[in-house]
């Protein structure tokens, strides 16, 4: 496929310094003015987790996709945001959303960095936009999306306390286990640290099942229950008969759910996890957490 038909939209667009974009100290510090703190948790999110989709920032930071659209094609057109979809018939992808060359040069300016070129970082939009793992990195980002946008509508201290990516999560991890990221659940005063798993139906049972092993190497101030998002109802049990089947090692905790029967019952916060060796399904806030680290994990 024609890579410049994949991804005609990201082209240089109007900024605060003319038609092309050229960043400058001065465009960063005009554009700064103009930046909301709703706009800034957003470019923030994008510079941790890489893309969104319209929907996925509209649960996180607007409440409603038609608000979420106005204020993503405003910091479009001003370069702070840049966007992406594939081709697809009948109907149309939803817009996925990265940090355009005046987003990427605030959050370098906020870190004392160097302002990137625009070419570096639509270069880099273009990679995102063709990457096989582009529908992984989405489908875990909805997962915390999806915690966050449930923990908006709770007054009981309920809240994402933390969210790390992928990169972040495996470094915590030294190498000896690769989640795709971590959390951190509050609610009703207990708080559930968790490491996620995320499985699109691609990989043999047997190859999910064996990333366990890494996770008993990790120690006590790790020892985090380890949550397998799966596809389905079937593959969610047929993961469980395996491991029956295997067994769980040692200091291990298991939790898998199953996004179509998510869907119904309250989403990834919800009655939707499966304990491996307990009967039923409990609530994210209900998992079994077998060690007390608060420095470790207490967002």
């Amino acid at each position: 496929m024609d890579r410049n038909r994949l991804i005609g939209d990201i082209t240089a667009r109007g900024t605060a310094a003319g038609p092309a974009v050229r960043l400058t100290a001065g465009v960063v510090a005009a554009e700064l003015s103009r930046i909301t703190p709703r706009d800034r948790l957003l470019l923030d999110h994008l510079d941790q987790h890489r893309v969104l989709t319209t929907e996925q920032v509209a649960d996180l930071t607007f409440g409603t996709v038609g608000r979420a659209r106005h204020r993503l094609n405003a910091l479009l057109d001003r370069a702070v945001l840049d966007r992406f979809r594939h081709y697809q018939r009948p109907g149309s992808q939803s817009w996925r959303w990265t940090l355009g060359p005046v987003g990427a040069a605030i959050i370098a300016a906020s870190r004392g960095e160097p302002l990137p070129r625009p070419s570096a970082v639509r270069d880099a939009t273009a990679r995102l936009a063709t990457s096989p793992t582009l529908g992984h990195l989405l489908a875990v980002n909805g997962f915390f999306v999806a915690l966050t946008a449930h923990a908006r509508t709770r007054d009981n201290g309920t809240r994402l306390a933390r969210w790390w990516n992928e990169t972040r999560a495996r470094d915590a991890c030294a190498g000896l286990a690769r989640p795709d990221g971590h959390g951190v659940w509050h609610t009703a005063g207990r708080a559930v640290p968790f490491w996620l798993e995320m499985d699109l139906g691609t990989e043999p049972l047997s190859r999910v099942a064996g990333k366990l092993a890494g996770y008993a190497n990790l120690g006590p101030r790790r020892a985090y229950p380890v949550l397998f998002w799966l596809p389905g109802t079937v593959r969610e049990a047929n993961l469980h008969a395996l491991l029956y089947r295997s067994g769980v090692p040692d200091g291990v905790t298991v939790a898998t759910a199953a996004a179509d029967h998510a869907t119904g019952a309250g989403g990834p916060a919800g009655p939707v996890w499966s304990v491996y060796g307990r009967p039923g399904h409990v609530a994210l806030s209900d998992l079994p957490v077998s060690m007390v680290d608060g420095e470790a994990w207490d967002g």
